[in-house]
């Protein structure tokens, strides 16, 4: 199963795009820019379910436990958001019973229809990542995210390494054992379902010819891997502390 968390810039007509203008709203402070695209692309190529968040991560970030100060970010990038400054906890609940629950609960629902069909799934996450973070460039075209359970990211680095001109970043620009992953550590970690979360660089993926390449890139090496049969179990070792 695919999962995209940060696929929609879109904002609730009562929110008034949050006091952001338009230039903001394209940035990618409001959504992975191109992991829609290619999450849905590598659906139809996998022939596999995908869910994808349709609100921008500035409303509520779905990536994010509801308590973390970052699910509610009322500055991001250097950006100044109005709209979550101050924020209630009513607002803040009221947000989460509209966005963050159901979207879980339907990722929840989809794998428990793979396991009351004897199937054991296996959870891919999409995102992407800025080429400069900080004034500091990345050089990874994509990255690789895990914790404790190498069955997909270490084949998925291995391939990918082979292919000529391409940069993998093992646990990087971002780490899988940092606790803010929150998809991941929720759906299929405690499970032990077999798991890994994918960052493309956004510049790579902005375009529709970008997103097909990527998608063709990723999808060809996943489908290699997701072929085992031997990886369709559940592991026995549990998240990091």
């Amino acid at each position: 199963m695919l999962v995209c968390d940060h696929a929609s810039r879109r904002i609730p007509n009562r929110l008034e795009n949050l006091g952001l203008d338009e230039l903001a709203l394209r940035r990618h402070i409001a959504c992975d820019i191109g992991a829609g695209e290619v999450t849905r692309r590598l659906s139809r190529m996998l022939d596999a379910p995908a869910l994808l968040a349709t609100y921008s991560r500035l409303v509520v970030d779905c990536n994010r436990h509801l308590d973390d100060p970052t699910a509610f970010l009322a500055v991001s990038d250097g950006e100044f958001v109005p709209g979550n400054h101050n924020i209630s906890l009513e607002e803040k609940e009221r947000r989460a019973r509209a966005i963050f629950h159901p979207y879980h609960a339907g990722i929840d629902a989809r794998l428990a229809r793979f396991v009351e069909s004897d199937v054991i799934p296996a959870l891919i996450a999409i995102h992407s990542f800025t080429p400069i973070f900080n004034g500091a460039s990345r050089p990874w075209q994509i990255g690789v995210l895990w914790d404790t359970d190498p069955r997909i990211p270490v084949p998925l680095m291995d391939r990918l390494g082979r292919i000529p001109g391409i940069v993998v970043g093992d646990n990087e620009p971002y780490s899988g054992k940092a606790p803010a992953d929150y998809t991941i550590d929720h759906h299929a970690e405690p499970a032990g379902y077999p798991h890994v979360s994918i960052e493309i660089r956004q510049d790579l993926i902005s375009s529709p010819e970008g997103a097909d390449r990527w998608s063709r890139i990723l999808g060809g090496v996943l489908a290699e891997i997701l072929m085992d049969d031997d990886l369709y179990r559940l592991s026995d070792v549990g998240p990091s502390t």
